[in-house]
């Protein structure tokens, strides 16, 4: 059987339980003690009726004028007698009884005081030196069906009290855990590189120590993730200037030199340099979308931010390869432009780097701010798309990349709560490589775009 994992389940059951046990318990022993209270009222009106009678019966017995003579009294009107009774002589002979009594359910004359048969409870006493003797006698069933009424009083109201305590029971812990449902909320509730502390929220001192320690942890762990992105970002930004030195010097001796060996191995160092360039910028672009700040508080319209790229892309490649397709509504968002820079440059330039020479490359932007970028290519097969996005994985054997392109795409997507969907072959085709992700973009409360 699997147990209940839920706190506020098992709190509600116990406390649930514990306290229909606590009742049941109660009213058994209210029960017990009230029929022992019963007990003693009933055999205390046996001796009470028993003592009354007795004397009412010698003056009766007594002033007759035949001795010996059985007399039954006579009902008044019709009544359930509970206390039925007998008056006998020293040699048992019935000279007094009531109108419901039935001499076979008196046993023989045993002396005063208390008895019980199978059906009755008696009360026995005597007068006259034991010449005149009374015995009452109340019927057990009496005795059972008022215990039975008791026990049905006591326990048919638990039959609606223990459901709803079972409801206010589970109300109340349910009121009780409620900062304890915050607490889950505010950590469901945020992206994986959320590192914020989090709010006090009033919590009670059980939860307190747990948030204490939850935001010293999380505090070590930013303060470990930005040294690790500013090592990241510094180191690339530093090797920029000399790098383009050094690339300077390498270009220098290439034109200098009359020595074709010493021209090709600069020109290896410069391609060298050029693509470690490359790969520094990159890293920063990988710094900036793991930390930096991707939604403004002003918006802006994605078109524009995506012709501006293209337009700069286009002075350094044909710019007939790039077919560009736009809503014609603006497309508003709050999503950085460099941002939106770094996804288009990544994208476009790993399908320049590895799709086929001179096909054009298809970029769209749709109303609903979904960003595509297809190109024909050869198809990538399904165990190596699923790895495109990892960090250093390349698509083929060139080293022209680095390896990093995709990885900051899918690291920007996931920081604005989307995800790089990769394709191959592309949509709507028999072969070549296609990849999209969803921009965030503000929407009326009609749900029209703005």
């Amino acid at each position: 059987m699997r147990p209940l994992r839920s706190l506020q389940t098992r709190l509600g059951l116990s406390l649930g339980i514990l306290l229909t046990l606590l009742w049941l318990a109660a009213a058994s022993v209210t029960a017990v003690t009230l029929q022992r209270e019963m007990d003693e009222v009933f055999d205390s009106a046996l001796q009470e009726t028993a003592q009354r009678i007795l004397p009412l019966g010698v003056v009766d017995i007594v002033g007759r004028e035949y001795e010996g003579v059985a007399q039954r009294l006579a009902s008044i009107r019709d009544h359930e007698e509970f206390f039925t009774y007998i008056v006998r002589d020293e040699e048992g002979r019935i000279l007094l009884q009531s109108h419901a009594a039935e001499p076979t359910s008196f046993p023989p004359w045993e002396g005063p005081g208390f008895g019980q048969t199978a059906t009755h409870r008696l009360y026995s006493d005597e007068a006259l030196q034991g010449t005149i003797r009374i015995t009452v006698a109340e019927p057990l069933d009496h005795r059972r069906d008022a215990a039975r009424e008791i026990q049905m009083g006591l326990g048919l109201p638990l039959l609606i009290v223990i459901p709803l305590a079972f409801l206010f029971v589970l109300l109340a812990v349910k009121a009780s855990l409620a900062p304890l449902r915050r607490f889950r909320d505010l950590l469901e509730g945020r992206s994986a590189r959320d590192m914020s502390p989090v709010p006090p929220d009033n919590f009670p001192e059980e939860i307190a120590p747990v948030a204490t320690t939850l935001n010293g942890l999380l505090e070590r762990l930013k303060a470990a993730f930005d040294a690790e992105r500013s090592f990241a970002a510094n180191s690339a930004h530093e090797l920029r200037t000399p790098l383009a030195g050094a690339i300077a010097q390498a270009q220098r001796l290439r034109l200098e030199t009359q020595d074709q060996a010493a021209a090709a191995r600069a020109a290896e160092i410069e391609t060298t340099l050029k693509r470690l360039t490359r790969l520094s910028e990159r890293l920063m672009q990988l710094a900036r979308a793991e930390g930096g700040r991707l939604r403004l508080d002003q918006t802006g319209d994605l078109r524009i931010a995506t012709r501006i790229v293209i337009d700069d892309l286009a002075r350094s490649i044909d710019a007939d390869r790039i077919v560009l397709e736009l809503p014609d509504r603006p497309v508003m968002s709050d999503l950085d432009p460099d941002a939106v820079g770094i996804v288009l440059r990544n994208l476009i330039e790993n399908a320049l780097r590895h799709g086929a020479d001179g096909r054009p490359i298809n970029v769209s932007l749709l109303s609903d701010g979904t960003l595509t970028v297809a190109n024909e290519a050869p198809t990538v097969p399904e165990e190596t798309l699923s790895r495109l996005a990892t960090r250093f994985e390349r698509g083929g054997r060139s080293t022209e990349g680095s390896g990093l392109g995709l990885a900051i795409v899918a690291a920007i997507a996931e920081r604005i709560g989307s995800r790089l969907i990769l394709k191959s072959p592309r949509a709507g085709g028999k072969s070549g490589f296609q990849a999209s992700l969803q921009l965030p973009i503000l929407k009326t409360p009609a749900g029209g775009v703005q």
